[in-house]
Parts: structure tokens; C-alpha cells; sequence
């Protein structure tokens, strides 16, 4: 039987995961291995500065206690797939919020698909794109149509072989939608995202200052082809990016010998 192994950004407990292996328990056996709190937002992190401690929490279901979803795959791909074998497929997710243009670097969830490809495995990161800051999510979403397109793409992959190169792995984002309003699927590329300053400054109660980073609203730069990530999320398209860890500007390489 295939094996995927799935983790996710949003803490073990996030209603995203449990949609998750619901969706893939038909089609694999299935070892998750995630963060014990919410790691939104950590990027591509490997804790170096402290022990971490691997918690089983139910058959093939473990936490790791203030770990990164870069430290699970690290710690789960190396100590519980042993002489050599490892997973089928990794997939992270189902993220709540956005993960589109730049904000995949921002991305634990995305950090986890990195991080296995890495060590030769092919992955997925799936995230729920949301409106109203995700109160939605919290009102009983039910993923539907998330839930539809990670079984589908987990099949195809398992079936037959993953369709992009080494170090490469699959961006997939849902639209706040249900299942029967979209249009379909889309192979695009990340967009260019647009930052705005969503920072808060307070004083606690001794008087001291401190900041707070709120969410930044999904606006980006419009694409000639309208062909990027953001633009089919809009169109009630499921995206689907393909990523490369390599970020080498090969078009900058003559220019900057001559600039040196």
C-alpha cells in the first residue's frame, strides 16, 4: 500500500489536517507528523537551538512540541522511515489562508513540501484560500471542494509518477467556494504580491511598547496573460503552481560579470 506522510503550519489540532486525512485515508496509509501549536508564517526554519520532543498522540499520528512543519519532515523522514525507505508523497496542508506570489517563502506549509522534495520525495502544499479573514473557516467550512482536488491529485501521483523534476513540488490553492461553483482547474505561475504596512503599535500596562503584525489584504500586480496564481483564485479557478527551490536569476549571471 502507498504511504503519504502529512503535516501542516497550523498546529496538529487544525481543523485543515483533519480535513486532510479524511480525504487521503481512502486512497493510503497515512502517518502524520505536525507542529503542537500554530507555526503560521515560519518559513523554511530547522530549530538548531533546543532539543525537540516527538509526541505520539494516536496510532501514526505524532506532534513535535515548538517544532517547524521544516523540523517535522526533518525529524519523521529521517527516524520513522528507516533502511532507506521513505514515503510515497508528502502533503502539507490544508492551510487556512492564502499561500500565493512571494507569501510562499513566508509559508511553513510550503517549507514542508521544500523540505521533502529535498530528500527526494515528491509533495504537495494545499491551502484554503479564505474571505473575510478566514471567518469563514471558523463558521463550519467544510472543504469540500479542497478535500475533492488533494484525493484526485494524490491518486494521479500515486498512480502513475509525479509530472515535475527533482527539487520541484506542487502549490495548490483552493477559492473560497463551494465545489459546485468552480470552474476548474489552472496550471499557473506565482504572482507578484503587493505589500502594505499592516503593523499595530501599543503600550502594555508597564508602558512598554510592542507591535503586532496583522494580515495583509491578497492584493498583487496583474499578470499580461492573466495567468498567475492570484488571478484564477479570483476567477473561481482551483491553482495549481508548479515551485523549483532553485533560485538562481540565470538571466543576471552574464550581467553581473560584466558589472564586476
Amino acid at each position: 500500500m502507498k504511504q503519504i506522510l502529512i503535516t501542516n503550519d497550523d498546529g496538529f489540532d487544525a481543523i485543515g489536517i483533519k480535513a486532510l486525512i479524511k480525504a487521503l485515508s481512502p486512497i493510503a496509509k497515512l502517518t502524520v507528523v505536525a507542529p503542537a501549536k500554530n507555526k503560521s508564517a515560519c518559513g523554511h526554519s530547522l530549530t538548531l537551538d533546543k532539543p525537540l520532543r516527538m509526541e505520539n498522540v494516536k496510532d501514526d499520528f505524532y506532534k513535535i512540541d515548538d517544532g517547524s512543519p521544516t523540523d517535522c519532515m526533518f525529524i519523521s523522514i529521517h527516524n520513522l522511515f528507516k533502511d532507506g525507505y521513505k514515503p510515497d508523497l508528502v502533503v502539507s496542508g490544508i492551510n487556512i489562508g492564502a499561500n500565493m506570489g512571494e507569501d510562499i517563502t513566508y509559508s511553513g506549509t510550503a517549507a514542508a513540501a521544500m523540505e521533502a522534495v529535498l530528500h527526494g520525495i515528491p509533495a504537495i502544499a494545499i491551502s484554503q484560500v479564505c474571505k473575510d479573514r478566514c471567518n469563514d473557516i471558523k463558521n463550519g467550512w467544510d472543504f469540500e471542494l479542497a478535500k475533492d482536488i488533494i484525493s484526485k491529485i494524490a491518486k494521479k501521483i500515486l498512480k502513475d509518477e509525479f509530472p515535475i523534476g527533482k527539487r520541484k513540488f506542487l502549490n495548490i490553492n483552493i477559492p473560497p467556494i463551494k465545489k459546485d461553483e468552480c470552474k476548474g482547474i489552472k496550471i499557473t505561475k506565482a504572482g507578484y504580491r503587493e505589500y502594505g504596512n499592516d503593523t499595530s503599535r501599543h503600550l502594555n500596562p508597564r508602558g512598554e511598547e510592542y507591535y503586532w503584525i496583522g494580515l495583509h489584504p491578497l492584493i498583487w500586480k496583474e499578470s499580461k496573460n492573466k495567468d498567475c496564481d492570484f488571478e484564477a483564485i479570483k476567477a473561481n479557478y482551483v491553482s495549481i503552481s508548479p515551485i523549483k527551490l532553485d533560485m538562481t536569476s540565470y538571466e543576471d549571471i552574464n550581467r553581473l560579470n560584466e558589472w564586476i
